[in-house]
């Protein structure tokens, strides 16, 4: 039941037909966020695949990217420019707040979404197969690692307060394991032993990441969560592609 809590809450699409989830699940989506990777990550590789069979990988790229856009309904990508607004425009953790919740986007969060969007692009210089393992291994990876947010640090708001009325539980030891597995087992089994040291990078990331909330807000909120899994799966990304252009030579 949690996991097709998770299904809904981070997709747009039609779970919420197959069967009437109880709030409380929606609690408890955090540790099943991986699993839900294999989907988009799954998606996103396969239409890179099919669309790659007649177009440009570069073009072929950019429908796979667009494709996840539709399937999680930006949810992500929000996020990110609300995060970069928070902590770009804020100078106190009441205002990184106030500004986090403004549904209006600003200076920071276009730059931060223009930036984001013009790295993305440029990992079609990669041969398709190692692409497409990249991005169904990254999805999940990003998300496990972003996870861990709800393990470290409070939430920084009331739950009334959350956009979407929801506080996640700390995850038990049952989630931890499901968690860890949904994360990890694409990386293991598809790709190669040198290119796990990918993985350092993301996490690296996260660390930096946790210190900012942790000194400006005292807690993390869902665009920090959404912000977090897309700059480590970015990093993930161009660890990946510099590794394997290194590796090539």
């Amino acid at each position: 039941m949690n996991l097709l809590a998770a299904l809904i809450f981070f997709t747009r699409l039609p779970f919420w037909r197959l069967k009437e989830v109880p709030s409380a699940c929606f609690k408890r989506v955090v540790p099943y966020w991986p699993l839900v990777g294999w989907l988009t990550g799954g998606i996103m590789a396969g239409t890179l695949w099919l669309a790659a069979q007649v177009m440009p990988i570069t073009i072929a790229w950019i429908v796979a990217i667009v494709s996840r856009l539709l399937v999680t309904g930006c949810l992500h990508e929000d996020g990110l420019a609300d995060f970069f607004d928070g902590f770009g425009g804020g100078t106190s953790r009441e205002r990184i707040l106030a500004i986090m919740k403004d549904s209006h986007i600003g200076t920071y969060g276009v730059i931060a979404l223009i930036i984001y969007f013009l790295l993305m692009v440029q990992l079609a210089c990669l041969p398709l197969l190692q692409l497409c393992i990249m991005v169904f291994c990254g999805d999940s990876l990003g998300k496990l690692i972003a996870s861990q947010l709800i393990n470290v640090m409070p939430y920084a708001r009331k739950e009334a307060e959350s956009k979407a009325k929801v506080v996640y539980n700390r995850m038990n030891g049952y989630e931890r394991v499901i968690n860890l597995m949904g994360g990890l087992l694409p990386a293991w089994l598809l790709l190669p032993s040198h290119l796990w040291i990918c993985c350092i990078a993301p996490i690296a990331l996260f660390v930096l990441l946790v210190r900012l909330m942790k000194r400006r807000l005292q807690g993390y909120t869902g665009d920090c969560c959404g912000a977090t899994f897309l700059l480590c799966e970015l990093a993930f990304y161009l660890c990946f592609i510099s590794i394997y252009r290194c590796s090539c030579y």
